[in-house]
């Protein structure tokens, strides 16, 4: 007998970083006396699973698992932590979108091919009150007509794109830069 109903929601991954003994390399974290450290949710759309396989003369050698440790890293650095969701399916994001509402601080997405035609991620990241940042490991606007229009960028705060897995930790730098100037 098949599976009946639609496919079951991607569990979340959670990564916490920034725990190890020692001084990290890079910004000192913020003092804080209480509480957990601050949320980012780091979404990663369709096929992203398959980088380091898929097309690796555009999207590069490393692994998903790869780009979400460089975030996850940066981030500990920063004094906050980072939650991933990935999936092939625009309503499990649209859901962690919503689930990451009064929970995260900032949502990073590289939404793959949903950044063309996405609405309802567009509709779920405009109703996030923090910030939000688009990423992409290659630079859209240099690659196919069809990828020159993203839905996701007139409700991104900004977009960091072109610096294959580097984007990851600029986009949790810019974060916390984001946030950093908010508290001022």
């Amino acid at each position: 007998m098949g599976q009946e109903g639609p496919p079951g929601r991607p569990e979340l991954t959670v990564v916490r970083e920034g725990t190890e003994t020692g001084k990290p390399d890079g910004p000192e974290k913020p003092e804080r006396d209480e509480g957990p450290e601050p949320l980012v949710l780091l979404l990663s759309g369709p096929n992203l699973n398959l980088l380091g396989q898929r097309q690796p003369e555009i999207y590069g050698r490393d692994n998903l698992a790869d780009h979400v440790s460089r975030a996850s890293m940066a981030a500990g650095q920063y004094g906050l932590a980072v939650e991933h969701v990935q999936s092939d399916y625009e309503g499990a994001l649209v859901e962690a979108v919503h689930g990451a509402r009064g929970r995260a601080v900032a949502v990073v997405i590289n939404p793959g091919a949903l950044t063309h035609y996405a609405w309802s991620l567009h509709d779920a990241l405009a109703a996030f009150e923090g910030p939000v940042i688009e990423l992409h490991l290659t630079n859209p606007g240099r690659r196919e007509p069809w990828r020159h229009r993203s839905v996701v960028t007139p409700v991104a705060t900004g977009v960091i794109a072109g610096f294959g897995g580097d984007g990851y930790r600029l986009a949790i730098e810019a974060v916390a830069a984001i946030l950093r100037a908010s508290r001022r």
